[in-house]
């Protein structure tokens, strides 16, 4: 399974971004993915999850109300819709795949390369 994480950039505070990441694999819908981030000097954490089916989703505290995590097993890509972005945002984003279908913040086996995200005025 690869993962290829991209839409990362620069942009000024208040604005938004779609990250998309592509899985390779005929299974991808058996599975949920998921979004992480870390920034400079801390620790990767958990930003999103989605189950396999996309009826579920769950969201960290810090990105609630502001991002939106989607995907379409047709075409094998989950989405991470970034509204209202804040400078504390600034990270590199990684997408994941779990090791089941349901919502999850841990058990994550498949990780893609990363993508920049930067905050700034």
């Amino acid at each position: 399974v690869q993962l290829q994480a991209s839409g990362g950039g620069l942009v000024q505070p208040g604005g938004s971004l779609r990250l998309s990441c592509a899985a390779s694999g005929r299974t991808f819908s058996l599975y949920a993915m998921g979004w992480f981030r870390q920034a400079p000097g801390k620790e990767r954490e958990f930003v999103a999850a989605i189950s396999g089916s996309g009826m579920g989703t769950y969201y960290a505290d810090s990105v609630k109300g502001r991002f939106t995590i989607s995907r379409d097993n047709a075409k094998k890509t989950v989405y991470l819709q970034m509204n209202s972005l804040k400078p504390e945002d600034t990270a590199v984003y990684y997408c994941a795949r779990s090791r089941g279908a349901v919502v999850t913040t841990g058990g994550y086996d498949y990780w893609g390369q990363g993508t920049l995200v930067t905050v700034s005025s």
